[in-house]
């Protein structure tokens, strides 16, 4: 009473499947994760505003950006923008009051940018307009410079 072990990987007729490979190839993986990142770094790097500001040269440390920021720019005419968007004449109040406040009912922090060739009176109207909606956290925003003034 002998039983038959088939070593040529057919029994009665019929093929048996062969086992599954157990590794996994993660080349294909490295392959997208390597290129997500190389899109993160340069999404990142790009200038978060897309006002065209010529901004005055200063020599002071460069302030860590947060992203619950939020930037006004004002351009060389003296109009003034939240974010990307136009503030109609005498809407700045209005539009600081519409900004979301955090959980925590703190107020964010501001990133003022404003052109050369501005007047100081405006870039003053605006950062009372600022401080009048309670906003004490304001950042300005200028080109490096490599010599002192």
């Amino acid at each position: 009473m002998g039983m038959g072990v088939a070593s040529s990987g057919r029994r009665r007729g019929k093929r048996t499947r062969r086992a599954a490979m157990a590794e996994i190839n993660v080349t294909p993986l490295v392959d997208v994760m390597l290129v997500l990142l190389i899109i993160f770094m340069v999404t990142v790097t790009l200038p978060a505003v897309g006002v065209p500001i010529e901004l005055p040269e200063s020599r002071a440390n460069p302030v860590e950006e947060t992203p619950t920021q939020i930037t006004i720019s004002i351009d060389d005419a003296g109009r003034v923008y939240l974010e990307n968007e136009v503030v109609a004449v005498g809407g700045l109040p209005d539009a600081l009051a519409a900004i979301d406040r955090n959980a925590g009912g703190e107020l964010p922090t501001i990133v003022l940018r404003g052109d050369r060739t501005l007047d100081y009176g405006r870039v003053m109207a605006v950062m009372g307009e600022l401080g009048r909606a309670g906003f004490t956290s304001i950042s300005l925003v200028t080109d490096g410079s490599v010599s002192a003034p």
